[in-house]
């Protein structure tokens, strides 16, 4: 009996593109950390394992396709038995990654596991931008191989309408997390049931994993050379080499993701990385744009202190708390930043490495995120541009080491 009270089912809720897969993956990692035995049973992987035929057209996901229903149907069948088999032979914790997004598929799972308790775990983000992303992203795996990718994107926007025309939300079940799986924030919960290993679930839900993050800030560029501030400036030749050299510092290491601003200084700087891999995606976020210094943009620090003194004042006085008029200041620049560390890993998954490349008070903030400087601090810390921040922040392990490339 006590064996039994000690192993669970974790059930994946939401539509597609919402993260359940990275949330398992996490969960699964976390778990196997603390030695647990845990396994993931996806749909999706049996459904293109079993069937013959092509299923990326949208058509085989709707409801009036009763072949189609009746075919998810086993495998879904197929796939709880599985965990059942898992869990009968010595496994702790079997998690069913699929939509599941309708009460009658969640009561049929509730029934097939019993006596073991299920925890459903439903993925909620309705940020446009990052699902379009996010989106696109899936449509390039082999299963839209044979199509274009407006072919492939349609059919895949199609399947999620499909979805959501039969879309029910956790409300009476048991034992639920509602997580927004872009901040990681449990929206609600519902717990009847003794559930085992709740609390360390729960703070796996809510944390930040990674693996391997790199914070690189841009090369130099012509502005940097005149100390001005702000700006689209390119990279000078010097600032071409350091990111030549951090390539090749990189090229044995496989970087799935590289995220930049929408600043040209940074682009160039992931293009030349990216040139030196295997296979990397370079995702621009206008969170992670440098901190917009308004009527004083472009100009030099001299400048500032010659034509707005009032400025160059005040904000020597409280760097943290200062806003440049019709701009922005490093308060302001908190919660985009913040969003922007969150779509980056967001659209990362679970990927073993991934690189940042920013400015000096974007990567301040960003640095302040993870080691929870003192806010007078950050504007203070040490930026440099032939040096990069290597950061792991996992369940079981932090780590933090400025290196030289």
């Amino acid at each position: 009996m006590e064996t039994t009270i000690k192993k669970l089912c974790i059930a994946m809720v939401g539509l597609p593109a919402r993260g359940k897969s990275t949330i398992a993956l996490r969960l699964k990692e976390s778990l196997e950390a603390e030695n647990f035995t845990v396994s993931i049973f996806n749909n999706g992987e049996v459904r293109r394992s079993m069937l013959s035929a092509n299923t990326a057209h949208a058509d085989f996901f709707s409801p009036e396709n009763h072949e189609g229903v009746e075919i998810r149907e086993q495998i879904a069948r197929q796939n709880m038995q599985a965990a059942v088999d898992f869990l009968a032979s010595g496994g702790d914790i079997a998690l069913l990654d699929a939509t599941n997004i309708t009460r009658a598929r969640r009561m049929s799972i509730c029934s097939g596991m019993s006596p073991i308790p299920v925890l459903f775990i439903e993925c909620i983000n309705e940020d446009k931008t990052l699902l379009a992303t996010s989106i696109a992203h899936k449509t390039k795996i082999s299963e839209f191989g044979h199509m274009t990718f407006p072919e492939a994107l349609q059919n895949f926007e199609k399947r999620i309408q499909l979805y959501e025309s039969q879309y029910e939300t956790l409300r009476s079940e048991d034992n639920f997390v509602i997580l927004n799986s872009l901040q990681n924030r449990v929206v609600r919960e519902k717990v009847t049931d003794d559930i085992p290993h709740y609390p360390r679930i729960r703070d796996i839900l809510v944390s930040d994993m990674i693996p391997n993050l790199y914070l690189v800030r841009h090369g130099e560029t012509y502005f940097n050379r005149e100390r001005r501030i702000g700006g689209d400036s390119r990279l000078t030749e010097k600032g071409l080499h350091q990111a030549e050299q951090l390539a090749k510092h990189f090229q044995n290491v496989q970087v799935p993701f590289i995220f930049t601003s929408t600043k040209t200084r940074t682009i160039q700087m992931a293009e030349i990385i990216a040139a030196c891999q295997e296979k990397s995606v370079h995702v621009p976020l206008k969170e992670l744009d440098e901190i917009d210094a308004g009527i004083c943009e472009s100009m030099t620090y001299d400048e500032i202190r010659k034509q707005h003194p009032q400025i160059h004042v005040a904000r020597s006085m409280d760097k943290y708390r200062y806003i440049y008029p019709e701009g922005e200041g490093y308060i302001t620049l908190q919660p985009r930043i913040q969003l922007g560390i969150k779509k980056a890993l967001y659209l990362s998954g679970n990927a073993e490495n991934i690189i940042i490349i920013g400015h000096q008070a974007v990567n301040r903030m960003i640095l302040s995120y993870f080691l929870f400087r003192r806010m007078e601090d950050v504007p203070y810390i040490y930026i440099p541009q032939d040096k990069y921040f290597h950061i792991v922040s996992t369940q079981t392990k932090k780590l933090f080491e400025l290196k030289k490339f």
